[in-house]
């Protein structure tokens, strides 16, 4: 059963757990977490909620204990007997190849929609933009975010992004049903297809396909960059916005930021068999301890959760006490403004502020109703696709060279035994051979493409005979990409320039 830290809040404040109730494993975090979880608890309990809680210790002191994934083996088995996580921000140390703990966390469980709702609260929290209400719909296990990451020479070190068709159809399935059970009325995707046209290509190609089933949802496509300025500029004119998990992340800082403060917003990540609720913000260790940290963020996502698991009323309880406090001028330091507060108050003179005020409407704020969360065990499925022909018909041998591209494309043209050729060498991605411009800068990583000659096949023997040969040569080569026809599109990009 939970233990309260009797050093975090005062014995009038220690919440009472109630013995049953529905199972949510709780972590109380690192930095400001283990105030902000205490208070969000307090008010959460007080409002009627019935949670068994289950608290497990992640984060920095496991990571600092020796366990490199900030997680123990009995946190994971409470994870997957509850399969809902209400977690407070933790602290990854720097340095030391530490891996993300929410990273890992929402691969390993698939919890793959990340929802970040922002609000502007006009007039009672400052904001230019009253009118903002956007969802950000994020795609959670991909990307960039697989953590994948090689240092290949001296000079260059390499990410590897991956997006694949399924996560694609979940992640836009998810957000056009997110819109439907809401009531919203558009959804726009934003990606980065005119640069990155296979990678987000695919997720803005599927962003296509799935669409035409929500008629009564309006669907737009911007490039990231003008999309994120028009978020930044015009929030009002975007409802529900799904994107790829890197965008999506800076995206959703950027709103709550706009919105009034990031100490605002919540997140839920969803998965089809477990769920985690957390604060978008992180652990400020810089003001952990002061009892000055705003804990709406974490409350706002244990209403998130409450909804999640069933528990409408409470949720909506806490809600309108919630917003109630904020419109009675009651704020903590960060939405503090002489203008418009009346009050700045700490983190645990904030919790007692809600509480009181269970059970009181908003009289200038929308009053909140809880609205459905897509069950993704519900979620209609994709159509299944035709088989496509696969035809390798090439290979790119990236190498590690310090010379001029002449005279790599010397070395590397004098292993080809027949059937292919060299067709170009890029370097960064800019075609450097052949008729290559002397201004192009060049490192000493350099990707090198062999070709199937016109009418001719090519297959892994040739590869590998090549290879061997480059290996005998003495060229220090440091990985291959096979080149393949899909039905006869190339599933690989060309070289700038090419």
């Amino acid at each position: 059963m939970y233990k309260p830290d009797p050093t975090a809040l005062p014995p009038s404040h220690t919440p009472h757990i109630p013995a049953s109730g529905t199972p949510v494993t709780v972590s109380f975090g690192d930095g400001i977490g283990p105030e902000i979880m205490q208070a969000s608890l307090r008010v959460m309990l007080a409002a009627g909620a019935h949670l068994a809680i289950e608290p497990i210790t992640v984060g920095e002191s496991v990571y600092r204990s020796g366990h490199a994934a900030g997680i123990t083996d009995d946190a994971w088995e409470s994870l997957r007997r509850t399969k809902v996580f209400f977690k407070a921000p933790i602290t990854t140390p720097q340095g030391g190849g530490y891996k993300s703990l929410n990273v890992t966390i929402r691969k390993t469980l698939g919890l793959y929609a990340n929802l970040r709702p922002t609000v502007a609260y006009h007039p009672v929290v400052a904001t230019r933009h009253p009118g903002m209400d956007v969802v950000i719909v994020r795609e959670n296990e991909e990307d960039l975010y697989g953590g994948i990451e090689h240092r290949q020479t001296r000079d260059v070190y390499q990410c590897l992004k991956l997006i694949s068709r399924p996560g694609c159809e979940r992640i836009v399935r998810y957000a056009f049903e997110y819109a439907r059970a809401h009531g919203r009325h558009k959804v726009t995707c934003l990606t980065k297809d005119n640069i990155m046209k296979l990678t987000d290509g695919l997720f803005h190609k599927v962003f296509d396909e799935i669409a035409p089933a929500y008629p009564e949802i309006t669907a737009e496509h911007m490039i990231i960059d003008i999309g994120a300025a028009r978020l930044a500029d015009s929030p009002e004119r975007f409802d529900v916005i799904v994107t790829p998990n890197l965008y999506g992340d800076i995206l959703s800082d950027i709103a709550a930021e706009v919105a009034g403060s990031v100490g605002l917003a919540p997140s839920a990540n969803i998965g089809t068999h477990c769920a985690m609720f957390e604060a978008v913000h992180g652990s400020a260790p810089d003001i952990a301890g002061q009892d000055i940290a705003n804990p709406s963020g974490l409350l706002l996502a244990g209403v998130m959760m409450l909804r999640h698991i069933g528990q409408a009323e409470a949720a909506d309880r806490i809600h309108n006490a919630w917003l109630a406090t904020i419109e009675a001028g009651i704020h903590t330091a960060d939405i503090f403004s002489p203008d418009l507060s009346v009050q700045k108050v700490g983190t645990t003179a904030f919790a007692d502020a809600v509480i009181a005020r269970l059970g009181t409407l908003p009289t200038q704020l929308p009053v909140a109703r809880a609205g459905a969360m897509p069950s993704p065990a519900a979620m209609p499925e994709m159509p299944p696709r035709a088989p496509e022909e696969k035809t390798l018909v090439g290979v790119d041998v990236f190498v590690a060279f310090e010379g001029s591209p002449e005279a790599l494309a010397e070395r590397m043209k004098s292993a080809i035994t027949g059937g292919y050729g060299l067709q170009m060498i890029t370097n960064r991605g800019v075609k450097v051979w052949p008729q290559g411009l002397p201004e192009t800068f060049c490192t000493d990583h350099w990707r090198c493409r062999y070709m199937a000659a016109p009418g001719r096949q090519f297959n892994r023997a040739m590869i590998v005979d090549l290879l061997r040969r480059l290996s005998a040569d003495g060229v220090d080569f440091i990985k291959t990409e096979h080149l393949y026809l899909f039905d006869g599109v190339p599933g690989f990009s060309l070289g700038q320039g090419q």
